[in-house]
């Protein structure tokens, strides 16, 4: 199984921490990266090969990982050398993917199962497999529904259940047929297009431990959980 990190973002949102190290290396813990726990998740769960998506003060990425060995696992590298969005490096390496392999961010604290994500995509079919995460969003105000300038409903302060992405997908490679290696490509784009044509993503839903580090306060939130949630998140590593 093979897995695509994609680690080259600025990290602009998690400024000051991301001024001299990439997102995806901020410690978490006393001993621990982000990028360490991600990559020692999924060669625990039987991933043997992982490209890196590098931009950003790749070059620190590149040598606090090196070939991977240290993982067990044989890890490569693809460079941006001008943002290209969310999927657009996958179009840079499409040539050295296997048909289907795990694609995810690489700043995401989760005991999500990597292996059983990729298994379901290839199961179902999908061009495109988005593990998913509930939501609930409290609205601070009282909502009001109106018609012709008359109010006809009122909510007071509801609360709205969404399903959000996790930032992890299983991936067909024939999926990125007909777009242009070099050009930008966002996730956003890639679902609306495979909407357009009636080829719809999978969902993965999941509802265990997940938390995306893309502010401050999450990170002080990942730091805080990560002592007694060690044991969850790098089981067997």
């Amino acid at each position: 199984m093979h897995a695509v990190i994609l680690a080259g973002g600025k990290g602009v949102r998690l400024r000051p921490y991301t001024t001299a190290l990439p997102k995806p290396l901020v410690p978490i813990g006393d001993q621990h990266a982000i990028l360490e726990i991600v990559l020692r998740q999924l060669a625990t769960a039987g991933f043997t090969g992982c490209t890196i998506a590098i931009g950003h003060l790749g070059e620190i990425i590149r040598a606090y990982v090196g070939d991977g060995s240290q993982w067990g696992m044989a890890v490569d590298y693809a460079t941006e050398e001008s943002p290209l969005g969310t999927m657009g490096p996958l179009l840079t390496m499409r040539e050295r993917l296997p048909e289907s392999f795990l694609v995810m961010n690489g700043d995401v604290l989760t005991d999500l199962d990597y292996a059983d994500v990729l298994g379901q995509h290839r199961v179902s079919g999908a061009p495109l497999t988005i593990a998913t995460y509930a939501r609930k969003v409290l609205i601070d105000f009282g909502v009001l529904t109106t018609d012709a300038r008359k109010v006809v409903a009122f909510t007071e302060k509801p609360s709205m259940d969404y399903r959000v992405s996790m930032g992890v997908y299983g991936l067909t490679r024939s999926t990125l047929d007909g777009y242009t290696p070099g050009l930008p490509l966002g996730f956003d784009e890639l679902v609306l297009d495979l909407l357009r044509i009636q080829n719809p993503p999978h969902a993965y839903e999941f509802d265990g431990y997940w938390l995306d580090i893309g502010r401050p306060d999450d990170y002080d939130r990942a730091n805080a959980e990560f002592t007694t949630r060690k044991s969850l998140l790098l089981k067997g590593a």
